[in-house]
């Protein structure tokens, strides 16, 4: 769907300063050296998730979803694709992926990355915004996104805001999608909220 450039600039930033944050505080709890690439931002539907590049396929993606509610309503997923999410793991637990172990370590670990990230996004919109926004606890899953896409509880034609960033952590090349699929009406909100935050 078309959605005009400003406003996608206007909700890169927004996105950009949450998952700077986001990056920030890794690198504290990791003691590792992450930098961002700026995300790249588009609004698609729901059925277009799974043609996305990167996490198309039939190959299991590594998802950590939290649900929002307030003045605008939906699910944000920060979801890697399996190589990305062994080497994250990896570079940030320092444990080899054959390990026995790592299956718990990977989860506990993913869904630490999950909840950094997604609450620094959305953190940062409401706070920009001014606005108060709630949170489910995170919750995780590894499957393809097409199968993600449609277990939510949303309709079809719901509009997905989808930001795709890298990670390099320690010279890792680590990829991760912020996918934010919002209820009907809620991306119209949004848009809303940020026009008159801008004065328009």
């Amino acid at each position: 769907m078309d959605v005009d450039p400003e406003d996608i600039d206007a909700i890169k930033e927004l996105v950009n300063i949450g998952v700077g944050r986001a990056a920030a505080m890794l690198n504290e709890i990791t003691c590792s050296h992450i930098t961002l690439q700026v995300p790249t931002l588009q609004v698609i539907g729901i059925d277009e998730l799974d043609r996305v590049d990167g996490l198309s396929g039939p190959q299991s993606a590594a998802t950590v979803k939290i649900d929002f509610r307030g003045f605008f309503t939906g699910t944000t997923a920060l979801i890697f694709p399996p190589e990305s999410a062994a080497a994250l793991v990896t570079a940030i637990t320092g444990e080899e992926e054959d390990q026995p172990e790592l299956d718990a370590l990977r989860t506990e670990t993913l869904m630490e990355v999950g909840n950094i990230f997604i609450n620094g996004v959305m953190g940062s919109i409401g706070n920009v915004l001014g606005q108060q926004i709630t949170y489910t606890p995170p919750t995780y899953v590894e499957d393809t996104i097409a199968n993600i896409a449609r277990a939510t509880r949303f309709d079809p034609d719901e509009r997905v805001l989808l930001a795709n960033t890298r990670f390099f952590v320690e010279e890792i090349n680590v990829e991760g999608v912020i996918a934010m699929i919002l209820e009907i009406g809620s991306l119209d909100v949004l848009l809303g909220r940020i026009a008159s935050v801008r004065g328009d």
